[in-house]
């Protein structure tokens, strides 16, 4: 998974039809659990625009997606957020919402 930044997000969100942000901090060890299941679903979906970036220098963005907690996954359709995940719960639970 790369590391985006706002205008690189902004990008994917106009230039595919559905795409993920992964929001971590890099002290969490839950972020880190959750990376590594979205690694897993990176393999599985390798053409899926899905991306990273550490809150900490995202702090206007999360701001404006009003992200609550980390680790969170933001889903988005058609340009606009239709989802924000917190309980990463498991790889085939991640792997169905990306995939419909």
């Amino acid at each position: 998974m790369e590391q985006w930044t706002k205008e690189v997000w902004e990008q994917q969100i106009q230039q595919h039809r559905k795409t993920a942000l992964y929001i971590y901090t890099p002290m969490c060890g839950t972020c880190d659990v959750a990376k590594k299941m979205l690694e897993v679903i990176e393999q599985l979906l390798p053409d899926f625009p899905l991306g990273m970036t550490n809150i900490n220098y995202m702090e206007q963005l999360a701001y404006e997606l009003k992200i609550e907690s980390v680790p969170c996954l933001i889903i988005s359709e058609d340009g606009q957020i239709t989802e924000k995940i917190y309980a990463f719960q498991s790889v085939p639970f991640l792997y169905e919402i990306l995939k419909k």
